[in-house]
């Protein structure tokens, strides 16, 4: 699948649309989630053209999949959520409810979040 880059986050990316931004760094934006699953839910996203996860990791250099990943991390530890527990989910394609084609993962914390699958 090409990239879209018209897709809300590459707008959110380019400044066309706003965020409440939680982190940022040469290789990540972390944002607050306009629509909350849970009562923190932020997204993070990577600062390139990738569609997904599976994207990412084939095509991203090792320092920008290093520097997302650690931009995560630092997400985490901005919101305060790191004792207490948090959840990270990246959706990937149709199967996997993927809504954005733009590669992101959810962060979600401030409660007991439950099991995964069921």
């Amino acid at each position: 699948m090409a990239y879209d880059r018209s897709n809300i986050f590459a707008r959110i990316l380019r400044g066309e649309v706003p965020c409440k931004r939680v982190h940022e760094d040469d290789y990540a934006l972390a944002f607050h989630d306009i629509n909350p699953l849970a009562p923190l839910h932020v997204l993070v996203i990577p600062k390139g053209e990738y569609v997904s996860i599976d994207d990412f990791t084939a095509t991203a250099s090792a320092e920008a999949i290093a520097g997302f990943f650690r931009a995560v991390g630092e997400t985490a530890r901005r919101l305060g959520v790191v004792e207490s527990g948090y959840r990270v989910l990246a959706n990937t394609g149709a199967h996997g409810h993927q809504e954005v084609p733009h590669f992101h993962v959810h962060l979600f914390a401030g409660a007991a979040l439950g099991p995964m699958l069921k």
